[in-house]
């Protein structure tokens, strides 16, 4: 018996599949979801990280428009662990009989050139991101110890590594003012124009005051 393979969802950065082929077909670290022919119903969910443009600096309103594309679709996507390195270690620190004793501690390291992080971003990691990157290896090392089991601390670890992405790429990324942006600026311009005018014809008319007082003097 087998089952056919479909999505139960999609969107652009992820795709949730239901129901898995028959055993003979399957990845091995998906065979463990199938018993004797019939699924388990188990929801594998894998998440496709948007590939940012190609800009080593964003230097006009397109490359900003491409940039601020590609930031919307990396926001409602997940780092997959499989383009990280993955260690585990004993944590430090108080936290129960356990602590020292159970490698609950999650460490994330990933190249700083790995192709999904966007060029325009690098400098500012570099700099501003510390201690967070590793100059001898190029790399971004996130760890957590929030919580007491390995899977809640690496879910944490590419969380982290996910919103530091997002706010360090978004910080170079200057958006097109809106349409009612573009209104309020018109409308102080004119107010300010008018203002002028206003202050213009009062200093005109006290000239004129002056002038007019010389003659009859």
């Amino acid at each position: 018996m087998s089952f056919l393979l479909f999505p139960t969802s999609s969107s652009v950065t992820s795709v949730r599949w239901h129901r898995i082929v028959s055993p003979g077909r399957v990845p091995n670290h998906w065979k463990r979801h199938v018993f004797f022919g019939f699924s388990t119903f188990k929801h594998i969910h894998t998440s496709v990280l948007p590939t940012p443009p190609k800009f080593a600096a964003l230097r006009n309103p397109r490359d900003n428009e491409e940039a601020t594309s590609w930031l919307h679709a990396f926001k409602v996507a997940s780092i997959p662990r499989q383009l990280v390195e993955i260690s585990f270690s004993r944590s430090s620190g108080p936290g129960g009989q356990n602590v020292n004793k159970v490698e609950t501690k999650a460490t994330v390291r990933c190249s700083i050139e790995a192709e999904w992080i966007p060029l325009w971003a690098i400098d500012a990691l570099k700099k501003n991101v510390r201690p967070h990157y590793v100059t001898s290896t190029k790399s971004l090392l996130i760890s957590s110890t929030v919580f007491r089991s390995q899977p809640q601390n690496l879910q944490d670890c590419l969380m982290k590594l996910h919103n530091l992405i997002i706010s360090t790429a978004a910080a170079s990324i200057t958006n097109s003012p809106s349409i009612q942006q573009k209104e309020r600026v018109r409308n102080l311009q004119k107010a300010d124009d008018a203002r002028r005018r206003v202050q213009k014809d009062k200093r005109s008319q006290l000239k004129k005051g002056r002038s007019s007082k010389g003659w009859s003097d």
